[in-house]
């Protein structure tokens, strides 16, 4: 060891002696020592080798942590919410701030390394992680601040939705972002966010007043209406495409605390009865009642049935008019709708113990109801005692559909909901036979979907891809071709720059 990193180990070791566990483990892991050069692999899947003297260079470039494999908190980092991805990159990097994130950035597009960035870690394809490259991983950079004045909430680019949630709603004011609170704010933000109050106050990326964001070269760029105003159209949309988002500014809305929410359940034999009321009470519902509907099996059968995940965020005075005809459907199974705090309703589908379980999920959005579509659906869904398996519908509409196709990235303005199918299995059991049955009953009802949520995107082909996007491609491919033109920021629903 030499005098420099010497006295730096010293100097840690009595920093971390005075700090809090996690912190300490922070100030220690910062100082990595590289052993020897590093095998890793280009974005184009070309071996080479990091030297060793570059590698440590980057560490010690970093206030935050560089992880090898074998250092401690590598495996956790590499993981992602779906345990049956199981890669393991070359190096990790965990930013604390911005100038991190740069670094990292630098070092990857002067050896296009294969780059993966995570933030919450829910990619179902596991597009946070990699293998063989760099994973940027932001679970040390999160912090969010609320302006109440001017109603704006100011947020790391590797914060979870619960925090948003908790400082707006503190000041009674919200921002609609998703339906699971440890969702990252990065990849929901950049590729629309579908939330509670979403058809009230639209969706997460119309809610962007401006991003900070660090683009392929390493630069750090302010995107606003008034600044670089083609790269915050591509970034509200074309996911991560474009770089990595250090800071989002988010509009609030006020709101009162107390919402109707929760589930109403019914048993499995009435889903085709419920389904065809569902097509026709969702496209009438008012904006500020937000109805989902679910078939859901699961493998032991405790808790399996379908019905209705239910948010209604309007005047309390017109709740059981408005929730009248979901009364009518009958006694249900079970139900827990009522009032609830929305933050608390917010943390409702948080995952408990979310490694495991493995997971493969196939997304479209559906414009219409067609009869066709509905009997497919219903016709194809089946119960097995090796996996859990559920249909799910998460609607839209209301003010989403009132944004102009073009006023960002987002092409899918008319969409009723976005359909999903979904099928989950122990790990240490064969997922493929789940996998088969689902891919063959998603292609009963795939023809009838119109595009897919680029969050679910896993394997398409470069034209699905880019047809995805629709009539926003072209404008998209000019931005990418400008602000990342070497693709390296590839891992994503890819728009392909050559």
């Amino acid at each position: 060891m030499d005098r420099r990193r010497f006295l730096q180990s010293s100097l840690a070791a009595s920093i971390a002696a005075a700090l809090p566990a996690s912190q300490a483990m922070a100030a220690l892991q910062a100082l990595t020592q590289v052993s020897g050069d590093v095998r890793a692999v280009t974005g184009n899947g070309a071996e080479i080798s990091l030297e060793k003297a570059a590698v440590q260079e980057l560490a010690d470039s970093l206030r935050g942590n560089l992880l090898l494999p074998g250092n401690e908190g590598y495996d956790v980092a590499r993981r992602v919410l779906n345990a049956s991805i199981d890669k393991h990159p070359a190096l990790i990097v965990q930013p604390t701030g911005v100038a991190d994130i740069q670094n990292a950035v630098r070092f990857a597009g002067e050896r296009q390394l294969l780059l993966a960035v995570k933030c919450g870690g829910h990619s179902f394809a596991g597009k946070s992680t990699c293998e063989g490259g760099m994973q940027i991983d932001l679970s040390l950079f999160r912090h969010a601040r609320v302006d109440p004045d001017s109603r704006t909430a100011f947020v790391a680019g590797g914060s979870l939705l619960a925090a948003l949630d908790h400082e707006a709603m503190a000041h009674g004011l919200v921002a609609p972002a998703g339906t699971v609170s440890h969702t990252g704010v990065g990849g929901l933000s950049t590729a629309g966010g579908f939330g509670r109050i979403s058809r009230r106050f639209g969706l997460t990326l119309d809610n962007i007043k401006g991003v900070d964001i660090v683009t392929a070269d390493g630069r750090l760029l302010h995107a606003s209406a008034d600044e670089n105003p083609d790269l915050f159209w591509g970034v509200r949309g074309g996911g991560g495409n474009f770089g990595v988002v250090s800071s989002f500014q988010y509009a609030l809305h006020p709101m009162q605390r107390q919402v109707i929410g929760g589930e109403v359940v019914f048993p499995l034999d009435r889903a085709s009865d419920l389904i065809r009321f569902y097509a026709d009470f969702s496209v009438q519902a008012p904006d500020d009642l937000y109805i989902d509907f679910y078939i859901n099996a699961t493998a032991t059968g405790e808790g399996s049935g379908a019905g209705f995940h239910i948010c209604y965020s309007g005047p309390e005075k017109d709740a059981e008019k408005v929730l009248e005809p979901v009364r009518k459907l009958g006694e249900p199974a079970f139900t827990n709708l009522g009032p609830i705090d929305y933050v608390a309703i917010q943390r409702s589908w948080d995952y408990s113990d979310f490694r495991n379980i493995g997971e493969y999920l196939k997304s479209g959005f559906v414009n219409e109801y067609p009869g066709s579509m509905v009997d497919a659906a219903v016709a194809g869904f089946e119960a097995d005692p090796g996996r859990s398996t559920m249909l799910y519908f998460q609607q839209s509409g209301g003010a989403i559909s009132r944004v102009p196709v073009d006023a960002t990235a987002f092409p899918h303005r008319k969409a009723l909901s976005a359909m999903m199918v979904l099928t989950s299995w122990p790990l240490g059991t064969d997922g493929s036979p789940h996998m088969d049955y689902l891919r063959d009953y998603w292609s009963t009802i795939e023809p009838r979907t119109d595009g897919y949520y680029t969050v679910d995107s896993g394997n398409e082909s470069r034209e699905v891809r880019h047809g995805n996007y629709q009539g926003n491609f072209p404008r998209l491919l000019e931005v990418k071709k400008k602000y990342d033109p070497g693709n390296l920021f590839r891992l994503n629903a890819n728009i392909a720059p050559a």
